[in-house]
């Protein structure tokens, strides 16, 4: 009897041994490497890579504004893409097409079913707009030809809607004792561009031939975007998330992530190109080469704005790029960053020393100076000084301007804390 026990326990010890183990473990700690890929994650598209490293940010050259905000200190910085160029006219506007079109799609009822019961858009297709029975159906989306001021039916860009849907993995980790679905948040922005920009900012101009033009005429189209406000930078963001991580995951790629706009230290970072304390992205002191050609585009001397090349803006991949290859990160157009701005900003009491980020979630309720956002790098409007990388300017979040756009970063975790970017999803 005492040996049939043994003999029992012996079987259950091996069969306890044979289910918490991989055949080839022989019961060692070997690890579980079932969710192991051997794909790369690509690059996004246009966009260039920013490495980790040691940042001494703040002001290096004269405080123009006397602010007494950016005192010079030292951050340790993880490595991401960001867009070599700001935002263009033709990049944007696939963004508003595409919230036209899903728009028309959903009023003219084409879906398609997916597996799990659920349906989404079919873009197999594109949206007759030509045809005169889908015009019918779509006439709400439509300004009479009575109302236009010239004549002809136009589409309504005030109808562009787009619905950002988000979750706040930090609200929500902040507050364990909440559901999650607590924090998925869905916010509607209105995307088109606010073409008056050149009109409004500009008293006693003629600026209504560039107003007219500047969003939708080809000779645009690789021209940084303006007249786009924070709230609107941020929808674009979310839906390049959403573009690209619906493409890879009908695939079934890994897929890490989100795009975001900079914060004002990454922004930085980036335009310093690896010149520590330098006042410009190429270096400086001066704004000229040897052969007096100007480096960036902005307001010279007493106001000659044409004499560094462009008298408004210019195409986004112009001049020379710094040493990360990121075109125009001073001067063309001032860039929005995700920091909502605080005076106290640098402070060592207000920021840590690894990746630094003043973020806040914006409401309609806030008081005006609650609202205001870093902008940086000065713009086609600016002189010089404004053109250095570690000024620090604001505007409201629910402003656009006529020289204000932005770009994006992308971080890919694992890759950037070694340095080597897209070995994400390994």
């Amino acid at each position: 009897m005492k040996q049939l026990s043994l003999s029992i326990a012996t079987v259950a010890m091996a069969m306890f041994a044979a289910s918490c183990g991989q055949p080839t473990s022989q019961g060692q700690l070997v690890g579980d490497y079932s969710n192991r890929t051997n794909y790369r994650a690509p690059a996004p598209v246009g966009m260039v890579y920013v490495n980790s490293g040691v940042m001494k940010s703040g002001y290096s050259d004269q405080d123009i504004e006397n602010s007494l905000d950016a005192p010079v200190r030292t951050y340790n910085m993880v490595g991401f893409y960001m867009d070599a160029t700001e935002i263009t006219n033709a990049e944007y506007r696939q963004f508003t097409n595409w919230v036209r079109d899903s728009i028309a799609k959903t009023t003219l009822g084409e879906f398609k079913d997916n597996e799990d019961g659920t349906q989404q858009i079919d873009w197999s297709t594109k949206v007759k707009w030509s045809d005169a029975d889908v015009q019918d159906q779509l006439a709400g989306m439509y300004i009479d030809a009575s109302q236009t001021g010239t004549g002809k039916k136009e589409l309504d860009v005030k109808k562009y809607m787009y619905v950002v849907r988000q979750f706040d993995l930090t609200a929500s980790i902040m507050n364990p004792g909440q559901p999650r679905s607590t924090f998925d948040t869905k916010q509607t922005v209105a995307v088109y561009p606010d073409t008056t920009v050149w009109v409004k900012q500009f008293a006693y101009s003629n600026n209504e031939p560039i107003a007219r033009q500047y969003n939708w005429f080809s000779a645009f189209d690789e021209y940084p975007v303006v007249g786009v406000n924070w709230i609107q930078a941020n929808a674009f963001c979310n839906w390049r998330t959403q573009l690209w991580k619906g493409a890879r995951e009908s695939r079934k790629l890994y897929f890490e992530g989100e795009f975001s706009l900079p914060d004002e230290s990454q922004w930085e970072w980036a335009a310093r190109g690896g010149r520590q304390l330098s006042p410009f992205p190429w270096g400086g002191p001066y704004a000229q080469n040897q052969k007096g050609c100007y480096l960036a585009n902005f307001k010279p001397d007493r106001g000659d704005y044409s004499a560094d090349g462009g008298l408004y803006t210019v195409r986004a991949n112009a001049y020379w790029p710094n040493d990360y290859g990121l075109y125009n990160m001073s001067g063309n157009v001032a860039e929005w960053t995700r920091s909502i701005y605080s005076q106290g900003g640098y402070s060592v009491n207000m920021t840590a020393d690894i990746n630094p980020d003043i973020r806040a979630k914006l409401n309609e309720t806030d008081p005006t100076w609650q609202r205001r956002v870093v902008v940086k790098g000065g713009s086609w409007r600016d002189p010089l000084p404004y053109l250095n990388v570690s000024n620090r300017d604001y505007e409201y979040a629910d402003t656009a301007k006529a020289y204000i756009g932005f770009r994006c970063i992308y971080t890919q975790v694992a890759g950037a804390l070694t340095n080597e970017p897209g070995r994400a999803s390994r």
